[in-house]
């Protein structure tokens, strides 16, 4: 039975730029010394309380663990986000860079668990070397050619009408008016909307070379897990950003939801109770990697 945890701490970590970032960190009631801390680095205009069940469940298992809020998110964002300025690379190179460094007490390793764009911000840290490893749910490229035909409608329909509209009104994205999770500052959709118009999403964009480039930096093991119901990323949109990490040893783990019986995943299931017994895919993961750092052993529960 796993041990119970206390209720998630409010923190506010301060990026080198000096914006204030609102974190939770939730600390194991029985603490595990050989565990190392654990960042949740989420997917865009998604508030850190999504995770609180899956940072909840990591911590019952010894797991020292920060959720955050980007900047111009959740509890980070500021009162209007009209004329409020940001680069979307912000959030992987200030505010997650501000979680991991914050984690990183007494010289113990740190991982991180990323969600969609959680995945992406692994590559934009400024020094890799803080992370051991990284297991990301749904990180995929975004291009509407890897969606299937339904959705790839809708999100052409969103990038090229409703979007532009919505946004010329209101000075930002009100992503909250249609369902989608947290309204996200102007300069995030254009970006994310750009971005979206490659196959290898920035990774085609001859102006982000300088920025690529760095993905060659990340040298820890990465786990990427993709559901086949993830009309958003897809395994082979999956496939298509993970190829950045060209110098990283990278397993990609497909799941089959109707025969792993956990139900449907979509993009946001993932962190859902009924998909647990991904959690301790994980969990046992990073455990395994501490065992036995040269051979980190397969995930048990995930269909591959």
């Amino acid at each position: 039975m796993n041990a119970p945890t206390t209720t998630g701490e409010r923190q506010t970590l301060v990026a080198t730029d000096g914006y204030a970032i609102a974190a939770t960190r939730y600390r194991p009631v029985q603490p595990h010394p050989r565990r190392p801390a654990l960042v949740v680095a989420g997917a865009t205009a998604v508030p850190q309380g999504f995770y609180r069940r899956f940072a909840e469940h990591a911590a019952a298992r010894g797991y020292d663990t920060l959720t955050l809020d980007y900047r111009g998110i959740g509890l980070s964002a500021p009162e209007t986000l009209k004329g409020f300025r940001m680069d979307y690379l912000d959030w992987g190179r200030l505010d997650l860079a501000a979680a991991v460094a914050a984690m990183q007490q007494d010289e113990r390793p740190v991982v991180v668990v990323g969600h969609s764009y959680g995945g992406h911000a692994l590559g934009l840290l400024p020094d890799p070397q803080q992370v051991m490893a990284a297991w990301t749910f749904a990180t995929g490229a975004g291009w509407h050619g890897w969606m299937p035909p339904l959705e790839r409608l809708r999100v052409l329909f969103m990038w090229r009408l409703l979007g532009p509209l919505m946004t010329r009104r209101a000075g930002y994205l009100p992503w909250s008016r249609l369902g989608m999770g947290e309204d996200l500052p102007l300069d995030v959709y254009r970006q994310w909307r750009h971005w979206c118009r490659f196959p290898r999403y920035f990774f085609d964009d001859p102006s982000m070379s300088p920025v690529t480039e760095r993905f060659g930096q990340v040298r820890f093991p990465i786990v990427a897990v993709n559901a086949l119901d993830d009309a958003w990323a897809p395994p082979a949109s999956r496939d298509a950003f993970m190829a950045g990490y060209r110098r990283a040893p990278v397993r990609t783990i497909t799941v089959d939801p109707r025969a792993s019986g956990i139900g449907p995943v979509g993009h946001m299931g993932y962190f859902r109770p009924q998909a647990q017994v991904l959690w301790n895919d994980a969990l046992d993961w990073f455990d395994g990697l501490l065992a036995a750092p040269a051979q980190p052993r397969q995930p048990a529960q995930a269909a591959s």
